[in-house]
């Protein structure tokens, strides 16, 4: 029942909020290890959460976990995503304003639990489009908000953000990603998402 009325009662990350104001906190968050998956959503019938299922199958949250030692690993908040343009002939991933050539990719994120400090600890995934590693902890500048958290809104919260963050004179360091902390099936007006960008 606390899922449907948006109660978050799995690990989330660490950090320590620097800065307070009516639009937005800037936080400092402590280094974690995390595991990723990066595609367009044309891989998975259109849909630009299909990276889910995969991410899940690593830590065992819809089955048998799929990876090396077998080791269920608990469920955490928030689910992270971040799109990036990618040119249709190139094989990488380069960055880019939305409504350029070529294919839009989202890479969705897990945050592992805290008990592994390093990518090394976390169980190895079996499946190889699943990439554990470790990322810096840093400064970010953070907008909460509920409801369905589309591209849309998300792209709005983020521009607002930017708006907001360069008024105040903080230096923005990179793109915007969007954090869930809720299930699909809770109450749309009690979901708890946040746009994060990193700040210098």
């Amino acid at each position: 029942m606390g899922m449907i009325l948006g109660k978050i009662s799995v690990e989330t990350p660490k950090y320590q909020v620097l800065r307070s104001c009516a639009d937005y906190e800037i936080r400092h968050y402590a280094p974690s290890v995390v595991a990723e998956v990066t595609y367009t959503p044309s891989q998975f019938n259109g849909r630009r959460d299909g990276g889910f299922s995969v991410l899940a199958g690593y830590i065992g949250a819809l089955g048998d976990p799929q990876n090396a030692k077998p080791e269920k690993i608990a469920m955490t908040a928030p689910v992270i995503t971040k799109s990036e343009r990618i040119a249709m002939t190139a094989p990488v991933i380069t960055q880019g304003p939305p409504g350029g050539g070529g294919e839009e990719a989202v890479t969705m994120r897990f945050v592992l639990p805290a008990k592994y400090g390093r990518a090394e600890e976390a169980p190895t995934p079996l499946d190889e489009r699943v990439v554990v590693r470790e990322e810096e902890g840093g400064k970010y500048g953070v907008v909460r908000f509920s409801g369905v958290a589309t591209e849309r809104v998300a792209r709005e919260k983020a521009e607002r953000l930017r708006e907001w963050l360069e008024r105040d004179g903080h230096k923005v360091a990179g793109e915007w990603v969007l954090a869930r902390y809720n299930p699909p099936w809770t109450v749309p007006p009690l979901r708890t998402n946040e746009v994060m960008i990193p700040i210098e």
